[in-house]
């Protein structure tokens, strides 16, 4: 209007033009606003609508410099650019479906957040996180003890724990449902909760991870368990041995409430004891799968010593069975012996058998009916075979020189079916 000489009053033309500017940058920023919570919504996948407005203000934050911590976490560790852990104000975490983790402020634990995003507030940060998959761990180190007969072992232990889980698994706040399930207590105590370290000095508390229980526990069971057995009752050669007595001993205080007590020796006593190691997992919030010991190392010269012993063990017992087998083959030959005479006799007088006979005066007619028997049970019921054929060309042999020196009525010959 100015520009084309339109005749205004001065008052009115600068209180429109003021006005006109005022509403154009109100469009302006209601305008950027709204974009900003429109586009906000994609750079995170967001499946609570609760969080659109949350999103939103971190990206407006992040403009303007004030912005919190931006995180994430993976498999229990958290990721971060340098600088990030001591910012303050209103900030976000990222994280996998293997990660959880515990907010806290200066005075007091705040939440337990499991995976998927969590927004949090000025004053919170991160008190400790937990990889919720299932851990193994190896220790090789620091687990001698001493045999009852006062010799060194030191094995190597292998332990499979995990974060406690829980039955179902349900989604989390985020919306998330993690494969390997998410237990708010079972995170929160794990993190949380402290443990006094036995065997130092001064007795004095000392902050245990999650992750260091497990295996503290278990190398004291061991140590426990390993002076109530000698070195040789580790490696019997019995149905269970001592390092497996042990080791399923080691299980069962780890994963039950109560056990069987053992005496000094290693024998059951019939007492069940609660297991002190469960209960303080369980209020830790963790749970022990598996635990093997394997790789049982002692001084190279008790080493030897065992192999020679073993080996002279091995001899004797071998020895042993042998000398056993020989006796077995022996009772078998001479049973064999005496059924076989048996059976001989039995075929030999089947011409005798069932009628009384007179004493022959002809003992050649005698061999021949002891003969004949033979003969034909050998030809019925035995199959052909070179040892038989021997037998029965000499039973022939002897047929013919019966035949031949018999001075009586010479009989017919077998094979001709006639009677002699």
């Amino acid at each position: 209007m100015w520009a084309m000489k339109i005749p205004t009053n001065p008052t009115v033309y600068y209180i429109v033009s003021f006005i006109l500017f005022g509403l154009d940058i109100f469009v302006a920023f209601t305008l950027r606003d709204q974009l900003i919570y429109f586009f906000s919504q994609f750079v995170l996948p967001i499946q609570n609508p609760e969080y659109r407005q949350d999103i939103a203000a971190r990206v407006r934050n992040f403009e303007t410099g004030s912005r919190g911590p931006a995180l994430f976490v993976k498999n229990g560790r958290v990721i971060m650019h340098e600088g990030e852990a001591g910012k303050r104000g209103a900030g976000l975490i990222v994280l996998d479906t293997a990660s959880a983790l515990v907010l806290r402020t200066d005075t007091e634990i705040k939440d337990t957040v499991g995976p998927g995003i969590k927004f949090t507030k000025g004053n919170e940060y991160i008190a400790g996180s937990v990889d919720l998959r299932a851990q193994w761990q190896f220790i090789d180190q620091q687990t001698s003890g001493l045999t009852r007969d006062g010799f060194e072992v030191s094995p190597t232990i292998s332990i499979k724990f995990s974060i406690k889980r829980p039955a179902d698994k349900l989604p989390t706040e985020s919306g998330v449902t993690s494969y390997y399930g998410f237990d708010a207590d079972a995170v929160r105590n794990a993190i949380t909760r402290e443990v006094i370290q036995l065997g130092t000095s001064e007795n004095s508390k000392v902050r245990m991870e999650w992750n260091q229980l497990p295996a503290h526990l278990v190398v004291n069971i061991w140590r426990e368990y390993i002076r109530k057995f000698k070195l040789n009752d580790l490696f019997t050669s019995s149905s269970t041995s001592g390092l497996q007595t042990i080791q399923e001993m080691i299980n069962k205080r780890v994963k039950q409430a109560h056990v069987e007590a053992l005496d000094d020796t290693g024998i059951q006593t019939g007492e069940w004891v609660e297991s002190l190691e469960f209960k303080q997992l369980q209020s830790r919030g963790l749970e022990v799968m598996q635990v093997r010991i394997h790789n049982v190392v002692f001084e190279p010269s008790m080493e030897e010593q065992i192999i020679q012993q073993w080996s002279a063990e091995w001899l004797k017992i071998a020895k042993k069975e042998e000398s056993h087998l020989k006796e077995m083959e022996a009772v078998i030959e001479t049973a064999a012996r005496s059924e076989a005479s048996k059976s001989f006799a039995r075929i030999a007088s089947r011409q005798f058998g069932g009628k009384t006979t007179l004493p022959q005066e002809n003992p050649f007619k005698t061999l021949q009916l002891l003969i004949q028997p033979l003969k034909d049970f050998i030809l019925n019921e035995i199959a052909a075979g070179s040892d038989m054929e021997m037998e029965l060309r000499k039973l022939d042999e002897i047929w013919k020189w019966l035949l031949d020196n018999n001075p009586n009525n010479p009989p017919t010959s077998p094979g001709s079916g006639g009677q002699p």
